[in-house]
């Protein structure tokens, strides 16, 4: 499984000119995302403002409160904006699966540059999205994702990211923990 995602990911890095790629690992969980820039497409908009995506997460039961977990898929869309030269701001929606598991959650992004003057710019960033039970479907009840990382820009577009993940897959019968885990990883803009 992790072969054929790893080479579809390549294939969409060359066909579609993708804008980034992240890989985040842990002792037990591997994350994959990729996002690509509507504005290299279309030129009626500005390059760097919107967003479509895919995330794979293949957990461990080691960071979750469950004994068997199932891998974890969405599609997001995420707008941002430039506030001012160090900090973007965005307003996402998503739609997730895992198992018997579907939402929609509604969410927020924040990055900011550290205003510190070295070779290797540092970001901190952060993600909050919900999805309420109007949002939820099949057995789901409710979502909550919370993330917040550091990005220490070592070659140009060439990132080591360091981070904090927490995802609730809250069902009609009850509240699930799907994962809750410190990451290190690897993120490349094109």
């Amino acid at each position: 499984m992790l072969r054929k995602i790893s080479l579809i990911a390549l294939s969409a890095a060359s066909v579609f000119a993708m804008h980034s790629a992240e890989l985040n690992i842990n002792n037990s969980d591997l994350e994959v995302g990729v996002r690509l820039d509507a504005g290299q497409f279309n030129e009626s908009v500005e390059p760097h403002t919107i967003f479509i995506g895919a995330k794979y997460i293949n957990a461990d039961e080691r960071h979750s409160d469950v004994r068997r977990i199932k891998d974890y898929q969405e599609v997001n869309f995420l707008m941002q904006k430039n506030v001012n030269a160090d900090f973007r701001l965005g307003l996402g929606v998503k739609l997730n699966h895992t198992e018997d598991f579907v939402s929609i959650p509604l969410g927020l992004e924040a990055q900011y540059k550290l205003p510190i003057n070295t070779a290797m710019p540092l970001y901190i960033g952060a993600a909050i999205y919900c999805a309420p039970e109007v949002l939820s479907m099949d057995k789901a009840d409710g979502f909550l994702e919370y993330r917040a990382n550091a990005d220490l820009q070592v070659i140009e577009n060439g990132y080591i990211t360091v981070g904090y993940r927490h995802m609730d897959t809250n069902y009609k019968r009850g509240d699930v923990e799907y994962n809750d885990s410190v990451y290190i990883g690897m993120k490349f803009e094109f």
